[in-house]
């Protein structure tokens, strides 16, 4: 018997077309998650995607249904971990795909917490939170996220571009000052978010 359950077929994909059951399952020895995602064919559900993981003890599944893309279809994250004692949300992300219709898994979702869609630079964009914080602009390439930019915010201000090989090229913006955790949403120029 599942711990917890989300179901929803209103906003995932194509809404009334699509649904998503994400179960998440506590044993004497382990915590998992299991998401299934369906397509209607002929009035019925058909099985598109299953997907299997561990999961922390600690938190919910808290799943989001958002646009991660920009293409005007609902994608779904979860809380798969926690980091940095709570401030890191750890999600996996799955983008859904028009083509096929089903979902992605986005591999390296969980190395980028507190993800957001970002708008302006039509990127997705993470808050890591450390000794200081770093703002990660990342784009979807394939199955994966790719970083094109960061902004450091530690003794000083780094803002880091990164080209197709992946080559970072840095530049100091500035001394950081009395400023903590700025999360910013554009890196050229320097802007945060309100």
């Amino acid at each position: 018997m599942p711990e917890e359950i989300f179901i929803d077929s209103v906003s995932i994909g194509r809404k009334r077309e699509n649904r998503i059951d994400i179960l998440k399952y506590k044993t004497s020895d382990s915590v998992y998650v299991v998401i299934n995602f369906y397509s209607k064919s002929n009035s019925k559900w058909k099985l598109l995607n299953k997907y299997k993981f561990e999961k922390d003890y600690l938190s919910g599944i808290d799943p989001v249904i958002t646009d991660f893309n920009g293409d005007g279809l609902n994608d779904v994250t979860y809380v798969s971990d926690v980091a940095a004692r709570g401030s890191n949300e750890i999600r996996r992300l799955f983008i859904y795909r028009r083509e096929s219709h089903d979902l992605m898994l986005v591999k390296n979702s969980e190395l980028y917490p507190n993800m957001l869609y970002n708008k302006e630079l039509k990127c997705i964009d993470a808050l890591l939170l450390h000794g200081g914080c770093t703002t990660v602009f990342l784009k979807l390439v394939n199955d994966s996220l790719k970083a094109t930019a960061s902004v450091e915010l530690s003794d000083s201000v780094y803002v880091k571009t990164y080209d197709e090989g992946g080559r970072e090229k840095s530049k100091v913006v500035r001394a950081a000052g009395d400023d903590e955790f700025i999360r910013y949403k554009n890196f050229n120029p320097l802007e945060e978010y309100q």
